[in-house]
């Protein structure tokens, strides 16, 4: 039987599935907040409770498990724990710095109720720039007030920290002797689950039955999961039943089987990977280009700009086509003029390369 690492190599180390993948998940995001930005909270509750919730839950730990698959591959080829670390840097933070700057001093001040004056004087306005850390604040001064979905900025940067936890946590591991030891791996996942199992236990605030919004925990644990997936590529076969076996699971326990975040990690992982390794043509789209961080980064604060906008009417697939369309040219200029220049920079010795004259 086929394993994953003999698709891996039949695909030369670039499935084209992972492209795909990647977009439709971002697309996916987009189209979900399309919802809460236009009706509100009580409309986003109710879409968790519908029978997409399902699919709804899956979105991020499919995108979290996605990456620690592609991670993984690029943690081995690392010379050591440093280079890793300054690669996921320089994949990161370049373009959310640019995002949160463009949101500070262009978005705000054209949509803010405040006086420019009040607006750069307010103390969320530089509490804001601090998300270009990592350290997440969704307010600025005035800014989207009346919206359906008010005083938010961009919610969606919330899976920023969890995602710098997931590199910290696989550094981590990989000092802890991962790459020889896989078992490692399959003890912090199962660290991590039982950890939020205990919290949500003891917590009344928090119930085991998943409804809402997936947890951060639970991204991180799904990173790890796809990390493994990636470390025993060698024995895990590429099957089709084992495909359909594992999404269906992963449905069931993201949306109705109690406890079933604690579980949903490993088949959310191999279904992940097994997707991306499919290997349809490639379009123009997505050939030699990754529009789904833009898309990610930028997809929210477009949507909460277009809601604004008295003009536009406040339907759900008004705002999901206008933002999409809007958020689209974003994504292209933070590939083409932020993300893959950066990338140049990916190995330490670009730092050090005098520059041409």
């Amino acid at each position: 039987m086929t394993t994953l690492a003999q698709r891996i190599e039949e695909t030369g180390g670039r499935a084209s599935g992972f492209d795909y993948l990647r977009l439709t998940l971002a697309v996916a995001v987009l189209l979900v907040h399309s919802v809460d930005t236009t009706y509100g909270l009580p409309a986003n509750d109710a879409l968790f409770g519908s029978w997409l919730r399902p699919f709804i839950r899956a979105i991020l730990p499919m995108f979290f498990a996605l990456s620690g698959f592609l991670v993984a591959g690029s943690l081995l080829r690392s010379q050591g724990i440093a280079t890793f670390l300054w690669m996921r840097a320089v994949r990161i933070y370049p373009a959310l710095t640019v995002e949160v700057l463009l949101s500070a001093f262009i978005l705000g001040p054209i949509f803010t109720s405040y006086t420019l004056g009040q607006y750069f004087s307010d103390p969320l306005f530089l509490r804001y720039l601090v998300n270009a850390t990592g350290h997440i604040s969704f307010l600025l001064p005035g800014v989207f007030n009346d919206n359906p979905h008010p005083n938010t900025v961009n919610t969606q940067l919330w899976t920023v920290p969890f995602e710098l936890y997931c590199y910290l946590t696989l550094a981590v591991l990989a000092l802890a002797g991962l790459k020889n030891r896989r078992v490692v791996g399959i003890l912090s996942i199962v660290a991590i689950s039982l950890s939020l199992f205990l919290y949500k236990s003891f917590s009344q605030s928090l119930a085991l039955t998943p409804v809402g919004p997936v947890s951060g925990y639970l991204l991180v644990a799904s990173f790890l999961a796809g990390v493994m997936a990636y470390l025993y590529r060698e024995v895990i076969p590429y099957s089709r039943p084992l495909l359909w076996g594992t999404l269906l699971a992963s449905l069931l326990l993201l949306s109705v089987v109690p406890g079933g975040d604690f579980l949903a990690p490993l088949p959310v992982a191999y279904a992940t990977a097994h997707l991306g390794l499919l290997n349809p043509r490639r379009i123009r789209l997505v050939q030699g280009a990754d529009f789904s961080y833009g898309i990610y980064l930028y997809g929210f604060v477009v949507q909460q700009a277009v809601v604004s906008i008295e003009a536009i009417p406040r339907l759900w697939y008004v705002n999901f086509v206008v933002a999409g369309l809007v958020t689209s040219a974003f994504a292209a200029f933070s590939w083409y003029w932020v993300e893959k220049p950066m990338l140049r920079f990916k190995h330490w010795s670009a730092l050090r390369r005098p520059a041409a004259v």
